[in-house]
């Protein structure tokens, strides 16, 4: 490991771990001279630490933290980039849990760590004279869809409590970085969101970033061990909701019989709402299997609920959140379980098309949402968890369960491959149609008040209020009223109804 010590944007020294000297460097800038270090060292973990927190630093146990080389790791107080930044970009990845390892492209210059051969393949794309605060969020921001593991990770400093806060980017590096790194439109969208809300007019730096170009991202981030774990042979359970989908169920029990790797427990929680109703999947009791099913008929309808149950069940080390109505091939749970322990991965999202859907990710990558019905999930890592039943019939629940994931210190994963078949099977059995306590009232909230609960868990308030004034422009073109006075005011009083409902949520909750 090669450590650089700075004060921002000035070299203070260059320490080398391995032979424990100095290293002499031409460069006095701190982002050319993390790049003059990585050109010398292409094989070797480089960290950036301000000089405030050399004593800080947690030497001891950053060979641990640092598993793969396609990783770059942050931690500081505050963040280099305003809130603002939340205006434009609704992702999972902005609200940082500082208390634990959270995935964000934020990063810190008070302390951080990234291979040296992953930071050369941005050597052409960021300019070395940019502070170098501005070029790590850079790198991070350009990275993390390509491929590069992003975290803020406390463990860096021995006492994360003593970083101090740093100065933030001013509103011209902001809008540049916008204009960099978004659709162009962005910018003035940041720019009517901050004279909005803020009651700044930052005339000067929007103007001033119309002429810069967008950055190109030709970033080719493969999947690199630095510790490579061998597989060893895990159990798994599999837990399904099921409502009226027989032959579908039947088929994607067949499949999981032909598991290279067999589950040791499938969890099947049948909801038929009429209180007198038998089972139907009569195969069940009917057939021979090669793993123990364990069969719940409950009276009740909802996913939450029934998923909620399931988990109670488990007893294997992985857990697959899996829909009735897909398919997997023979080796699916094996080459799942062998690329999770190998790369210490414990939470993974798999693509999960329909048979028409044209595949777009083809990068291993962090994933800003969790799919309820393709994931495997590390049975250590769900301990305390659930799903939240204020979801219940309504839409978050996945997203929802994605964060409490993320805010336990477990990232999630999207996997490419192995691939699972969505066949998108129409709603099966009796369901009573829900209806929700603000319709039975009258109200008609917008958005969904469910959607907006999960916001104000999940998001910045800038986050928040970006969100309200796209949801503003879009629901214009979809509704009746065109009068713009006319709407305006109706869009406020439905989004003060959903703010109502979204608190009411919220104390049925706690």
């Amino acid at each position: 490991m090669i450590v650089l010590y700075h004060t921002e944007n000035r070299v203070v020294e260059v320490f080398d771990f391995k032979s424990n000297s100095n290293i002499i460097i031409d460069a006095r800038k701190t982002t050319e001279a993390l790049f003059e270090i990585a050109e010398k060292n292409k094989d070797r973990i480089l960290i950036w630490c301000h000089s405030d927190q050399k004593e800080n630093l947690n030497r001891k146990e950053l060979q641990d933290i640092f598993s793969l080389k396609n990783m770059m790791m942050s931690f500081g107080k505050t963040q280099y980039l305003p809130e603002s930044i939340g205006f434009i970009e609704d992702s999972p990845f902005l609200k940082v849990n500082k208390t634990v390892k959270y995935p964000t492209w934020l990063m810190s210059s008070e302390v951080g760590t990234i291979y040296a051969s992953q930071l050369l393949k941005f050597k052409s794309v960021i300019k070395l004279n940019l502070p170098f605060s501005y070029a790590l969020n850079s790198i991070a921001k350009l990275g993390m869809s390509q491929g590069l593991f992003c975290y803020s990770e406390p463990r860096l400093l021995i006492n994360s409590d003593l970083a101090i806060s740093r100065n933030q980017a001013s509103k011209t590096m902001l809008f540049k970085f916008v204009k960099q790194h978004y659709k162009w439109v962005w910018s003035f969208f940041l720019l009517f969101n901050i004279t909005f809300y803020n009651k700044q007019l930052p005339l000067f730096a929007f103007i001033k970033s119309l002429f810069v170009g967008k950055l190109k991202t030709l970033v080719d981030i493969d999947f690199e061990f630095l510790k490579k774990h061998n597989p060893t042979v895990l159990s798994i359970d599999v837990i399904i909701p099921t409502l009226g989908r027989k032959k579908y169920l039947y088929d994607f029990l067949n499949d999981l019989r032909k598991q290279s790797i067999l589950p040791k427990k499938v969890i099947i929680v049948e909801q038929n709402e009429i209180e007198t109703s038998f089972s139907e999947l009569d195969y069940i009791d009917n057939e021979t299997w090669p793993f123990v099913i364990c069969h719940k008929l409950i009276h009740k309808t909802g996913a939450c609920n029934a998923r909620n149950l399931a988990l109670k069940e488990v007893v294997s080390d992985y857990v697959f959140f899996a829909d009735d109505d897909i398919r997997v091939k023979p080796n699916f749970t094996e080459l799942a379980l062998t690329k999770m322990q190998e790369r210490s991965i414990n939470a993974v999202t798999f693509s999960c098309l329909r048979p028409n859907d044209k595949k777009q990710n083809f990068n291993t990558k962090q994933w800003s949402t969790f799919g309820s019905g393709c994931s495997i999930v590390k049975r250590s890592a769900l301990q305390g968890m659930n799903f939240n039943m204020v979801y219940e019939f309504n839409f978050g629940e996945d997203a929802d369960y994605g964060m409490q994931l993320r805010n336990h210190g477990t990232d999630v994963i999207y996997f490419p491959e192995p691939e699972i078949l969505h066949l998108k099977a129409p709603i099966g059995g009796f369901r009573k149609p829900h209806v929700n306590d603000w319709i039975k009232q009258g109200y008609s909230p917008k958005p969904s008040p469910t959607i907006l609960y999960y916001k104000l868990q999940h998001q910045t308030l800038q986050q928040l209020l970006g969100y309200k004034l796209v949801l503003f422009l879009k629901y214009y073109r979809s509704q009746s009223i065109k009068n713009p006075i006319i709407y305006f005011k109706t869009f406020k009083k439905q989004w003060r109804e959903s703010v109502f409902w979204a608190n009411k949520l919220n104390q049925i909750k706690q």
